[in-house]
């Protein structure tokens, strides 16, 4: 359900705004009113309450993503037994060798988290299972290293490295402002069980949204669903949905798992729901993340959740909406600074440390070196808007430390 005062907000900017129509309100808000709208004609129907309208769609998605589920599944139960063995490689590594390896590991689940956003159902909903393939998977990933404009990953790896050294045994917490469900939500957990194995975090806070919202972005039930999915396996993937025997006939049949598929889904199952029934993996949702405002309002509207994040070794923000939600989904020169074009949240001794992992899909951008933003619009043979951010071809991996004063 949604708060009251949540909606008392909307109307007070609504009515701040002039009672703006459509076609002359900022995009931002207009946005976030539309499904802040939808979500309250179904929790005051009679018997729509709660619904999730795009739950099939998350689910559809999530089921076509099937090989690189497979192929994640394997590479992470490989990767933690690593950490848990006394006989591995990086048992027997020195100090140095170890933190290499881990920088790199650091950065290919962080690459992971990425390019996972390339399949948000509200911009690609018209993917076909072939598609969705080609945009998943370790040698996407690879092909797409040169398409990360800025790229603060070191930065983020070697704060969390230093709060271990400083305090291995003490309590390390990272926050994930979550962003869409079905398989970026899956790698979104392939990070935070890395995060925890390798001792770079001692807690992971992640933060959905209270309502459905921007077509696939994750409410809590769909961190439930998709543990049933793994846990029910078989079930899931070899049996048709309703569109594929719309599509492919009636007498259509997925390919059945294999026995080492169908053991590391049920690994994956049993790890990531250890996790959680042992509160390193908590959900924490709050109305602030569906309000219709920049993230720059974050310390005025919701002062316990910025003391909160605050507490945080560091705040990781997923996804283009978070990205322009941090920036204020302004007009800013590429080569602003983020630290700058993030506010408040931005300035020395905000207290909260932002890593923000964003594939572009919409104007905004900063950060970029000078003549690079010319430099993607010159390839297109123009110079008006900025259509190479449009369409989740390039990313960028922005850090601020807030906690340095």
């Amino acid at each position: 359900m949604i708060a009251s005062s949540h909606i008392a907000g909307y109307n007070k900017e609504l009515e701040q705004r002039g009672n703006p129509t459509w076609f002359n309100v900022a995009w931002l808000y207009a946005e976030c009113y539309l499904y802040r709208r939808m979500a309250t004609l179904f929790n005051t129907s009679s018997h729509w309450k709660g619904y999730d309208v795009f739950f099939q769609q998350k689910e559809s998605t999530f089921r076509s993503s099937r090989p690189a589920v497979l192929e994640l599944a394997a590479r992470y139960n490989d990767m933690t037994r690593q950490f848990t063995s006394p006989d591995s490689a990086i048992a027997h590594a020195t100090a140095a060798e170890r933190e290499q390896a881990e920088s790199a590991l650091f950065r290919e689940m962080c690459e992971i988290c990425l390019w996972g956003n390339a399949t948000d159902l509200s911009l690609l909903t018209n993917l076909s299972y072939e598609d969705i393939q080609k945009l998943q998977g370790a040698e996407s990933r690879k092909a797409n290293e040169d398409k990360i404009l800025v790229n603060d990953f070191p930065a983020a790896f070697q704060t969390l490295e230093a709060a271990k050294r400083a305090d291995p045994k003490g309590n390390r917490r990272v926050d994930i402002i979550l962003d869409n469900a079905g398989f970026e939500l899956f790698v979104d957990l392939v990070l935070a069980g890395y995060l925890l194995h390798s001792n770079l975090a001692t807690q992971i806070i992640l933060h959905p949204k209270n309502i459905p919202w921007f077509v696939s972005d994750v409410i809590p039930p769909d961190f439930a669903s998709l543990l049933s999915n793994l846990y029910n396996a078989k079930s899931f993937y070899e049996t048709p949905s309703a569109s594929e025997q719309l599509s492919q006939g009636e007498t259509f049949r997925p390919a059945a798992l294999s026995e080492k598929e169908t053991e590391n889904l049920a690994a994956l199952f049993q790890d990531w729901s250890s996790l959680h029934a042992e509160g390193k993996i908590l959900l924490r949702p709050h109305p602030f993340w569906t309000e219709a405002g920049s993230y720059w309002r974050l310390p005025t509207t919701a002062p316990a959740l910025y003391s909160d994040l605050q507490t945080s070794e560091l705040v990781i923000f997923k996804g283009d909406l978070n990205y322009r939600k941090l920036t204020g989904d302004a007009m800013w020169d590429a080569t602003t600074s983020f630290e700058e074009a993030i506010g408040p949240l931005g300035t020395p001794g905000s207290g909260v440390r932002v890593l923000a992992l964003r594939t572009c899909k919409a104007d905004v951008v900063v950060g970029l070196p000078g003549g690079k933003d010319e430099e993607l619009r010159g390839e297109e043979g123009m110079q008006g808007p900025r259509k190479w951010a449009w369409s989740g071809k390039w990313a960028v991996v922005s850090f601020c430390d807030g906690k340095r004063g």
